[in-house]
């Protein structure tokens, strides 16, 4: 049981070591400011997902809402954006069907900035907090 602990953190330290410099640069953003369409339009929203949302996906902490991965939100915001659409087509898979849906692409823009920035903020946050849910 033992070896199983110290297989996992060192684990979580490997992950944590190999993205650092993401996973601290995001610790210091503020989501809501960060993630706000209206204020920083929706290329720079897009920016910022697509910078930490593949971190989260190597370290296996990609969000999922409505069965749908953080990745779809992306890929379907950037075709919204080269068409000019007010509306962003998600395709994605569930029990092996081709799926899509359509949301606004404020929404959609707003939803993968926070997804991305959220998911690599926790990294983080587990790293300090873990030792206080290991049992002693």
């Amino acid at each position: 049981m033992r070896s199983l602990k110290i297989v996992a953190l060192s684990l979580i330290a490997t992950a944590f070591v190999a993205n650092a410099g993401a996973v601290e640069d995001s610790v210091k953003l503020d989501v809501k400011k960060v993630c706000d369409v209206k204020a920083n339009g929706l290329e720079k929203v897009l920016a910022v997902a697509e910078k930490y949302n593949p971190v989260a996906v190597k370290n296996g902490v990609e969000f999922m809402r409505f069965g749908i991965p953080n990745s779809s939100y992306i890929a379907g915001l950037e075709e919204a954006i080269k068409a000019k659409s007010k509306e962003a087509t998600l395709k994605y898979k569930k029990k092996g069907k081709e799926l899509t849906k359509k949301f606004p692409t404020d929404y959609v823009a707003w939803r993968a900035c926070t997804f991305a920035l959220r998911a690599v903020q926790q990294i983080d946050e587990a790293n300090k907090t873990y030792t206080s849910s290991i049992p002693k």
